[in-house]
């Protein structure tokens, strides 16, 4: 399983020029066949960092992903936007275990 973590830094207006391209997004990714969970969020202390979360089944799910028809028009739409990837890197992980 693989689970990619990004932060992002929200410019002024982005996430609201944003918000319906990136639900859009989400419920697309959400549907791919090897997409296990796909999230966005705001960091609670600071609204200007997006936090987002992914989890694969494996490498192969995570590629088809990048060449999506939504991904592609979901990068078109953000690139006219103030929104700048601080992170970005994925993880190799087993199916994990409750905490309690």
């Amino acid at each position: 399983m693989l689970f990619v973590l990004a932060e992002a830094r929200l410019g002024e207006g982005a996430l609201d020029a944003g918000r319906e391209a990136m639900a859009t997004m989400i419920e697309a990714s959400r549907a791919e066949e090897g997409c296990i969970g796909y999230s966005y969020a705001l960091d609670v202390l600071d609204p200007n960092k997006l936090i987002i979360v992914e989890k694969w089944v494996d490498n192969d799910a995570l590629a088809y992903h990048f060449q999506t028809p939504h991904m592609a028009a979901f990068q078109k739409t953000l690139s006219g936007l103030d929104i700048e990837i601080t992170e970005l890197a994925k993880y190799e992980a087993d199916d994990g275990s409750p905490v309690m």
